[in-house]
């Protein structure tokens, strides 16, 4: 009894004095000497301390280890950290305003919140924001491509993580790269840092390495955030004062169809589109197409432009987002524009049209194919990401879900022989106007639509 009386005030002492604040505010979580304060949670990968750094090392038959800070953390922070990787096959992250589970995987626990991406890989998606064990990626690394070649092995990198509310911000070497504003407020959470599982034994042994480990919790002054960076805003129908600073709109309010007409026409149709809970959606016609109210354009035309829209599919639906459309074909059904393809893949049989899969979800409608992996399309009846950037020089950009999945050049050779044998033949010049409407297709299936929002370039 003398004995616990005697360890546990050695035990608070230790613990207070590791996370005291200095002078400006700021608590050290890692004294560089001891994994005094920390804990491994969920997997079995060894952690030890070699020259001042948390050192991580990846063991066979372990899923996803973490090295787990003793104190939880709530409210807004700045945290900071150095980190390091020594292979281009190894993965990495630190967790922040993440919590656990005992019961799951077995009983064997897990580890789920956001994470901040250290990828050396190819793909090269570090700064990145992942959510761990839960809704996988948030904010994919192609979404800041400037930022996408900062992290090299062999050599330490800074880490800086700002979390206000429900907005992350994240730096890789003081160089800005994701913005996240999220509809989950995580108030409250643990911090880790990650040896990722290994898919072969030959990757036992790699290692990852932390240092300078710390966080501020008061006295917060939010960092400048350079123009220019695409917000991922889970605040449907709502931009930041940072979006509106940095040029975009909303085209739709949430609230009324304001900005929109039905194509050919001077006013919103009477009837098959409807607003309703935030949400607009064109009702189904048992698929015949623009039989209903028809395609909707808006009242401003565009020249180059971010575009960035949600959407919902029903089973089997078709449907499309269409740019560059001047309606001047005045052509029966649908209007004319280069589409940005929306549809059912495994239900309607437009997927099996066209040529090599050209009519898919996320393709160039016609022209080229959306080049997509399974893990980034969400199911049917669940909301998804679309975006389109044309640029100022004609380049061309699709993205699914935050994911890069075609690019092309408007009116390059290459353009015009993929034209010359579509459907589009038939028309001149297709896709090649200076500017033109943004268009939501009525193809006779129930499709809805909301945070529909644009950037002039």
């Amino acid at each position: 009894m003398k004995k616990k009386l005697v360890i546990l005030p050695v035990v608070f002492f230790l613990s207070t004095t590791l996370f005291c604040q200095d002078a400006r505010g700021w608590q050290v979580l890692f004294d560089g000497k001891t994994l005094r304060g920390w804990h491994r949670m969920a997997g079995t990968a060894e952690y030890k301390i070699e020259n001042g750094a948390v050192v991580g090392t990846t063991v066979a038959g372990s899923p996803n280890s973490f090295l787990v800070c003793d104190k939880k953390f709530k409210g807004d922070f700045i945290l900071e950290a150095e980190a390091m990787l020594a292979d281009t096959s190894m993965n990495s992250g630190v967790q922040f305003r993440s919590n656990y589970d005992a019961s799951a995987n077995n009983g064997n626990g897990k580890v789920f919140g956001y994470q901040f991406e250290l990828d050396p890989s190819s793909r090269k998606w570090s700064g990145a924001l992942y959510d761990e064990g839960r809704r996988d990626w948030l904010y994919p690394g192609m979404l800041n491509a400037k930022a996408q070649s900062l992290l090299k092995t062999g050599i330490y990198h800074k880490i800086h993580i700002e979390c206000s509310g429900n907005t992350v911000k994240t730096w890789l070497d003081g160089i800005a790269v994701c913005y996240f504003v999220d509809t989950l407020i995580n108030n409250e959470g643990l911090i880790g840092l990650q040896v990722h599982a290994i898919s072969k034994p030959g990757q036992a042994g790699e290692k990852v390495y932390f240092k300078n480990i710390r966080i501020k919790t008061s006295g917060i002054t939010a960092s400048p955030f350079p123009k220019g960076i695409y917000v991922l805003n889970l605040q449907h129908n709502s931009l930041t004062n940072y979006e509106k600073q940095d040029g975009w709109k909303l085209l739709f309010d949430g609230k009324t169809s304001k900005g929109w007409k039905g194509a050919y026409k001077d006013h919103f149709p009477d009837s098959g589109w409807i607003v309703k809970d935030g949400v607009l959606t064109v009702l189904s016609s048992e698929g015949k197409e623009s039989a209903n109210g028809g395609d909707i354009v808006t009242k401003e035309q565009f020249a180059a432009f971010d575009l960035s829209f949600e959407f919902k599919l029903t089973p089997g639906a078709n449907s499309g987002v269409k740019y560059f459309v001047t309606l001047t074909e005045n052509n029966p059904g649908s209007a004319i524009g280069l589409e940005y393809q929306l549809l059912d893949d495994k239900l309607h049989p437009d997927a099996k049209l066209g040529r090599d899969g050209d009519r898919t979800l996320a393709s160039l409608y016609d022209l080229i194919k959306a080049q997509k992996q399974d893990r980034f399309i969400r199911p049917i009846g669940q909301w998804n990401l679309g975006r389109i950037i044309v640029y100022p020089n004609n380049h061309v950009e699709h993205y699914l879900n935050g994911v890069k999945v075609l690019e092309y050049e408007r009116g390059s050779k290459e353009y015009r022989d993929l034209v010359a044998i579509s459907k589009y033949v038939v028309w001149k010049n297709f896709g090649e106007a200076p500017k033109g409407y943004i268009l939501l297709q009525d193809h006779g299936n129930e499709v809805s639509f909301r945070s529909i929002k644009i950037k002039t370039l």
